[in-house]
């Protein structure tokens, strides 16, 4: 989503027909409306974002610790930041869904979701911290992409292993 005719504007019935190389007409036969379709570019978007299923098939293949928390971590930044065009275009979709109610309904639906995979990957696992710990974990590292991804010379002076490191030690001081 990095040019006008990619962006969640942009995304029509008539632009992503020739992109999917379907006759005109058939993008209208799969989604309901501009919401549903906007709803399932971003619920597509967070499957491409996910951890790989062989990290999420077995919690407990490794020791708990913060120190397997922090490198959890660093492997969902590598993504998001590699996948930076993806990312982009989820932070191009809750912009728009400010405007579209439906879309902010699918969208946090999909964002609770997957928030509750984590909390449950994440107490399977037997790692530190809990529920409120993930959730702050969850937002300090969206917003660390957000930095990296739109000003990533506002901070760097600091690796993302280093804020990782930060955020995890800081957030499970007590466990």
């Amino acid at each position: 989503m990095t040019s006008r005719r990619g962006t969640a504007p942009g995304l029509t019935y008539r632009a992503v027909d020739p992109e999917a190389g379907v006759p005109p007409g058939t993008t209208s036969n799969y989604f309901r409306d501009r919401d549903q379709l906007l709803a399932e570019a971003g619920a597509r978007v967070h499957v491409r974002l996910s951890a790989p299923e062989e990290v999420m098939a077995d919690p407990r293949a490794e020791e708990p610790s913060a120190g397997r928390v922090a490198a959890l971590l660093g492997d969902v930044m590598k993504r998001l930041t590699t996948r930076r065009s993806s990312y982009l275009a989820l932070l191009e979709l809750r912009l728009e869904a400010n405007r579209r109610p439906g879309l902010a309904a699918a969208l946090t639906a999909t964002v609770r979701d997957s928030f509750d995979l984590s909390v449950g990957f994440h107490e399977a696992a037997g790692l530190p911290g809990g529920r409120d710990e993930v959730l702050l974990l969850y937002l300090a590292l969206t917003g660390l992409t957000v930095e990296r991804l739109t000003l990533p010379e506002a901070f760097a002076g600091y690796s993302d292993a280093q804020v990782v490191g930060l955020l995890v030690d800081r957030i499970l001081a007590g466990e």
